[in-house]
């Protein structure tokens, strides 16, 4: 199936993509794909708010290209390293729960959340550089952060879950 066609039946039942996902065998070179996508479509979606805030900027502040340079530094090449540190941390806490899954399945399910949630991101980043400030802002947050922790936490489970499958076979 396309990325795009995961992304979609992503968010109608996550445990299911993601168990498509880890049967397609133990791939980094896919999984670190995933991560630079998605790092790179929150970058693309950050670019609205960054507009925004070049047009009301203030003598002294950086100009536009300044502010992507800066923001594209950091989805692309921060970003990507923070992930695999939150994925091995939660690998961590999820062997405490009981969860047999490997450091590989972990990295996944975080990497693939991220993009599966591309489309909410999408949506802030719109309401952040339309809108602006406020409330639509505050709640276009809010589902974003819904989003990507749901999906996030179903991937994991399920990842969790099929590695133990995995083992006991």
């Amino acid at each position: 199936m396309a990325v795009s066609t995961d992304i979609v039946a992503t968010w109608r039942r996550p445990a299911r993509v993601m168990r498509k996902l880890l049967e397609m065998g133990r791939r980094e070179d896919r999984a670190l794909v995933i991560l630079l996508a998605a790092c790179l479509v929150i970058f693309i979606a950050q670019w609205p708010r960054l507009s925004r805030e070049a047009y009301f900027a203030v003598a002294g502040q950086a100009p536009l290209e300044a502010q992507m340079a800066i923001t594209f530094f950091a989805m692309l090449m921060v970003w990507p390293l923070m992930a695999y540190g939150l994925a091995g941390l939660t690998h961590l806490i999820a062997r405490l729960f009981g969860g047999r899954g490997s450091w590989y399945s972990s990295r996944l399910a975080l990497f693939w959340a991220l993009l599966a949630s591309s489309p909410a991101w999408l949506f802030h980043g719109l309401v952040a550089g339309f809108i602006g400030p406020g409330p639509a802002l505050s709640i276009a947050g809010v589902i974003l952060l819904v989003a990507f922790l749901t999906i996030w936490t179903l991937c994991l489970v399920e990842a969790e879950r099929a590695a133990e499958a995995e083992v006991a076979a």
